[in-house]
């Protein structure tokens, strides 16, 4: 029998555990290595050459996105699908614009890991169906010629950006949204980069000159 030989980066020992025995209940799947980090397999992928490289996004030393571009360095025909919490477009472009062979959420069902590792070991292209979406409504953004940066903000930050121009501080926000601070600090991290400014202040001039908050 063939196999598709599979490699899995990802930083949770139990995770990747988890991943590996799902994917091995399959006959024709193996799993031939296991990496914490993006520069592991940066730093062996042209020694054991996977056929499938399942990968997460966020990850210390090298972070996913990263790790893919280097690999593609390596290999232009490496397939690699990218593991991630992000149900962002704008993970979703940038994992694609590097050449990302399939993008999957880490709560799909088992059966969406195992249909994307047969997808694009088949040179196909696999995207979760739920961030499919995500393509066409940045097709109809493009299309439409509505290209501010805030248009990138998911609904989540906007909720943020709007909180944060009234002034209230990460852990009002935190209890207002029912959400912790830490993923507040997220937020607000992300907002900064999208927008490109550099403090809160900046934030709310932006917000307030684009009519996002009054």
């Amino acid at each position: 029998m063939s196999y598709i030989n599979v490699v899995i980066v990802e930083d949770h020992s139990m995770i990747r555990e988890g991943l590996k025995q799902l994917l091995e209940l399959e006959p024709d799947i193996r799993v031939i290595a296991g990496y914490s980090d993006g520069k592991a397999i940066v730093d062996n992928y042209m020694e054991i050459k996977p056929d499938v490289v399942l990968m997460d996004v966020n990850m210390p030393v090298l972070n996913g996105l990263e790790a893919l571009a280097q690999i593609r360095e390596q290999d232009p025909s490496a397939k690699v699908i990218m593991l991630t919490i992000h149900q962002d477009r704008e993970y979703l472009l940038k994992a694609l614009e590097l050449g990302a062979s399939g993008y999957i959420l880490k709560d799909a069902d088992s059966r969406v890991l195992i249909d994307s590792v047969r997808n694009v070991h088949n040179g196909q292209t696999y995207i979760q169906p739920c961030m499919a979406n995500e393509l066409v409504n940045e097709y109809k953004r493009i299309k439409s010629g509505n290209n501010e940066p805030h248009n990138s903000l998911t609904p989540r930050e906007i909720e943020v950006l709007k909180l944060l121009s009234k002034g209230m501080l990460n852990k009002e926000i935190s209890m207002e949204l029912f959400i912790s601070e830490k993923t507040v600090k997220n937020h607000i991290s992300n907002i900064f980069r999208k927008l490109d400014v550099q403090d809160r202040t900046q934030a709310a001039v932006y917000a307030i000159k684009h009519r996002i908050v009054e």
